[in-house]
């Protein structure tokens, strides 16, 4: 039914609510007339209350619009238990609903609903992104007003202070719609995402509309310089209990100027004060300006949130509390708006050092968002979704659902200790997806997917046979428990690999949790290898295997040589020696003289935060060396990975180590580093190389070259240590 109705503004309704009506109400309905049923009774526009202590709203509700009418509306109104007397009528009523109370939905035809509307009535609006005047009507800006309830579609639950939970971002008369989602794009990464909406305020709205009672936050992201109008609305809003964060900008109160430091924009280490009282040092790009106080006796409300690294101490991060209800806010010189990507960043000591302080610049955001009161709790976990059965070959494919046929019980399930998979022809069964039991639609032609594409991934497959046959979805657990059932009956010539957009339960090595958000490439491929082969007898060669073929799978595109990917010992894949943006995880299982191998990896190929991806390495090449090379994609580069692999294997089987071990050190990122074992305080060793093993040769002084199990030891590359895992 929402799909027939249409408000004003073109914006259908995202549910209709259902509400009690009195018994006398609809004796009434049954008596009116058809014809005034369909008159198209117009909303009371939002009033500024400039002109009057108390804001009357009118709504009415059209009953019969006309379906060929683009213009026809429903709106819901809803009553408060106040008297019916007339002369109440020229004001809302600021009683608190109770939990069990109903309040009867009356029509523009009642006579009931005549002599209350302007009581007790409020709009249905929708909340537009483009529009703030549809933000809801705020009855009042009382703040014991706590429990006034708002019924829109597109607005979320009233927060505690009693205001809307709008998000405004004002970027200043001359801001574009680019500055505006950068700052969204942020700020999206850090709130509860189900509990804000986030607008851009537009400069002809600061002085025009009612935004100041309809929002919780207010981030000012311009370094222009703010009127004295727009300056009085922002006051006036802090006076009323909001909450402003500045970024970068010239807004100020209270005593406290911006003072110039810099001529440019300088990528600066700050101190940060933590809420646990702890400081922390970090880089960030400043906009070049400080905070001052002009009378120093003032200073107890200025709270110092992170100043300059310097003899000087300047601040450029501060709070300031705002009037007696509860107004405050945050101002910032620091860039923590910005991401890595939209800046002008001229040189590779501060692109490396913006994107190491990345995590950082987040957990410090999210504090201060946290401090202005604001909820940050992750996002729920998303649903799982149906498995599609893909194949870059059609006689292979023929030939796999052959195999189901036999190897499948009667409801066409294939049990596992992990994950049992039913294997359907389509998605119309609408089965349940859980974490123990997946759906598996085996028709390739209701495939298809935004984040990846079965052409460009067969586009990018030269393999003899692995890969060969997908199980792709967009969420799962960990696509290391989707082969389990799979891996040990499968012909050795289906190539079985398992591709997902996003888990929930990303595994990494020694039980660590690998966070997977879009843009990373995940897959786990399975492999055979026999016992009595070169491989077999050295299986921890596997992962250096795969880090290596990862690296080249990007680095053997021509043109794109000189992208700084490079593999770290014993299984990530690392941005220079700086950052760590993948990994590989090994599994492997014996059975009689077959080693069957479950290879998980993933790495960061789109998503630039938290830390850094392959496409922002291929950005900073760009820049630096005037080139043009065109992002890459996870559908190609898990292709490229598995084909690499192949071909190092095969070498592998022939050469032995010898075979791969130049291509290896090419790439890895140890060779002559200085290492300390066991400790800070530890013998100093020097890295040598890999063994005949796959092992890590280091050498100590006075004792010679040892070898360091990988199941046993971890690289810590921040400490060039290399101490037992726990």
């Amino acid at each position: 039914m929402e799909d027939r109705l249409q408000m004003d503004n073109g914006m259908v309704p995202h549910k209709i609510v259902s509400v009690h009506l009195q018994e006398s109400t609809l004796k009434e309905l049954g008596q009116v007339d058809p014809s005034e049923k369909e008159k198209s009774v117009s909303s009371a526009q939002m009033h500024d209350s400039a002109d009057t202590s108390e804001t009357a709203v009118k709504s009415e509700l059209e009953i019969a619009a006309n379906p060929g009418d683009p213009q026809s509306e429903e709106e819901k109104c809803k009553l408060e238990q106040a008297s019916k007397h007339e002369e109440e009528s020229s004001s809302l009523s600021d009683r608190e609903i109770g939990p069990g109370e109903h309040h009867h939905l009356h029509l523009s035809s009642c006579h009931e609903c005549l002599q209350l509307e302007n009581s007790t009535i409020e709009s249905v609006r929708f909340a537009s992104a483009e529009n703030i005047p549809e933000l809801p009507d705020d009855c009042s800006s009382k703040p014991e007003d706590k429990n006034v309830e708002y019924i829109a579609s597109k607005i979320k639950r009233v927060n505690l202070a009693g205001k809307p939970p709008n998000i405004l971002i004002y970027v200043g008369s001359e801001g574009s719609k680019m500055q505006f989602e950068q700052v969204k794009s942020v700020l999206e990464e850090c709130v509860d995402g189900d509990s804000y909406t986030i607008y851009h305020l537009r400069e002809e709205q600061v002085l025009r509309d009612p935004w100041v009672d309809n929002a919780v936050l207010l981030v000012i992201a311009t370094e222009e310089t703010i009127s004295e109008e727009s300056h009085k609305q922002f006051i006036k809003f802090l006076s009323n209990g909001g909450k402003i964060l500045g970024f970068s900008s010239l807004f100020t109160f209270d005593d406290i100027q911006i003072k110039r430091k810099d001529k440019l924009k300088t990528v600066r280490e700050l101190v940060v004060s933590k809420p646990d009282n702890t400081e922390v040092k970090l880089d960030f790009l400043i906009s070049g300006c400080i905070f001052e106080e002009a009378m120093k006796e003032n200073i107890s409300k200025v709270k110092p949130l992170s100043h300059l690294n310097n003899a000087d101490r300047d601040l450029v991060i501060i709070h300031l509390p705002y009037g007696d209800n509860g107004g405050e806010a945050v101002l910032s010189q620091v860039h923590l708006e910005l991401d890595i990507n939209s800046m002008d960043i001229q040189t590779e000591e501060d692109f490396n050092l913006l994107k190491m302080s990345n995590t950082k610049r987040y957990e410090i955001l999210k504090e201060i968002l946290i401090s202005l009161g604001l909820s940050c709790e992750l996002r729920e976990i998303p649903m799982l979704t149906p498995i599609h059965l893909l194949s870059s070959d059609e006689e292979i494919h023929v030939a796999f659902l052959k195999w189901l046929e036999q190897n499948v019980d009667a409801e066409g399930l294939i049990a596992s200790s992990k994950v049992s998979l039913k294997f359907v022809s389509s998605d119309e069964t609408k089965m349940e997806v859980t974490p123990s039991l997946m759906p598996v639609i085996t028709q390739m032609g209701s495939f298809s997917s935004e984040h990846f594409s079965l052409k460009t991934y067969q586009q990018n497959l030269q393999t003899k046979k692995l890969g060969k046959i997908l199980l792709f979805t967009e969420v799962t657990t960990t696509t290391m428990n989707l082969l389990d059932g799979l891996m040990f009956k499968l012909p050795e010539e289906m190539g079985l690999i398992a591709i997902a957009v996003r888990q929930t339960q990303g595994k990494g090595r020694g039980g660590n949790v690998w966070l997977s958000p879009v843009g990373c490439a995940l897959s786990t491929l399975h492999i055979t290898v026999p016992l009595y082969s070169n491989l077999g007898q050295r299986i921890p060669f596997v992962q250096h295997l795969v880090s290596l073929a990862v690296v080249e799978a990007v680095r053997s595109i021509p043109g794109y040589e000189g992208i700084e990917l490079r593999v770290k010992w014993p299984n990530d894949i690392y941005y220079s020696d700086l950052m760590k943006l993948g990994g590989v995880l090994v599994n492997s299982t014996l059975m009689e003289t077959t080693f069957h191998i479950l290879i998980g990896f993933g790495f960061n190929v789109d998503n630039s935060n938290p830390t850094i991806c392959i496409n922002d390495l291929i950005r900073k090449y760009n820049k630096e060396e005037g080139t043009q090379l065109k992002p890459l994609t996870a559908d190609c580069l898990i292709a490229r990975t598995v084909t690499v692999l192949e071909r190092l294997i095969d070498v592998f089987q022939e050469k032995g180590p010898n075979g791969v071990l130049h291509h290896y050190y090419k790439y890895w990122i140890h060779s002559g580093k200085r290492v300390r074992l066991r400790s800070e305080e530890g013998p100093v060793a020097w890295i040598v190389g890999i063994d005949d093993c796959g092992f890590l040769q280091v050498h100590e002084e006075g004792k010679g070259v040892e070898s360091v199990h990988p199941d046993g030891n971890s690289f810590d590359m921040l400490r060039n240590l290399l101490v037992p895992k726990r």
